[in-house]
């Protein structure tokens, strides 16, 4: 029975009932039993004969995987519930045909591409500080933005007690009071942006997520979503190394 045994948290992410770190939240607030006891941290079970439930439903291991992509507007945040009842990004993909959770985030003010899933390895994968997946950004700033702000933000800024890792910054356009910047980061660290602007005395007017590696948010209208393409999840799995390259396996 000892090798069939798996982490709670684990199994919570691959049925896709939340992240892992969501749900260690969830065990961390006594909503998930295992055979009607309450579960904690850290504890293992076996899928096969134990009963998880969370908030009093029964979970059962997803039997195939979902990939989609969300445009989320502003003014909702990336939870699947609100204690506070503000709008959740949960609203927005109701009509998804199955149990998916946000991989990542992007704040309140911040628009664009946010990812979801039922698959627990790849939200892992796709989150994981090592795997440093590039994020692109549309970034409108004022009042406007000399060349010394635009080399720090490119070679890094010190926020929360550490500098920022090396990024990618471009003006797209230059006006009276407003820059719009692409900002690429390979790093995924809470309110990076903002945080890195707000210390060079830059304020952010408005923050769109554009790109996550190589898949582009596109003209996916604000609120709507969509599948991945089989070619769209290939090439992050291939980013997050999941799978190999057929070209470089075959050498």
């Amino acid at each position: 029975m000892a090798d069939n045994m798996v982490r709670l948290q684990k199994y919570l992410s691959d049925c896709g009932v939340a992240s892992r770190r969501k749900s260690e939240e969830l065990i961390e607030q006594g909503k998930v039993r295992v055979n009607g006891k309450v579960a904690s941290i850290g504890e293992k079970i076996d899928p096969k004969h134990d009963t998880i439930t969370v908030s009093g439903k029964k979970i059962v291991r997803q039997k195939t995987h979902t990939y989609i992509m969300l445009h989320k507007p502003r003014g909702f945040i990336t939870t699947m519930s609100d204690e506070m009842d503000r709008k959740c990004v949960a609203q927005l993909i109701q009509d998804v045909p199955a149990r998916v959770y946000p991989v990542g985030r992007l704040d309140r003010d911040s628009e664009g591409l946010l990812l979801f899933t039922n698959d627990g390895a790849f939200a892992n994968a796709m989150t994981h500080p090592s795997k440093h997946v590039p994020k692109t950004y549309r970034v409108t700033v004022r009042p406007s933005i000399t060349q010394e702000q635009l080399t720090a933000l490119t070679q890094g800024v010190i926020i929360d007690d550490a500098v920022t890792a090396p990024a990618e910054v471009r003006v797209i356009t230059k006006e009276e009071n407003r820059v719009v910047l692409e900002i690429i980061l390979y790093e995924g660290r809470n309110r990076q942006i903002r945080k890195m602007c707000e210390a060079l005395g830059l304020e952010v007017a408005r923050l769109r997520r554009t790109a996550i590696g190589t898949v582009k948010l596109g003209m996916l209208k604000q609120g709507d979503w969509r599948e991945l393409t089989e070619d769209e999840l290939r090439k992050l799995q291939l980013a997050v190394g999941m799978i190999r390259d057929k070209k470089t396996r075959n050498r």
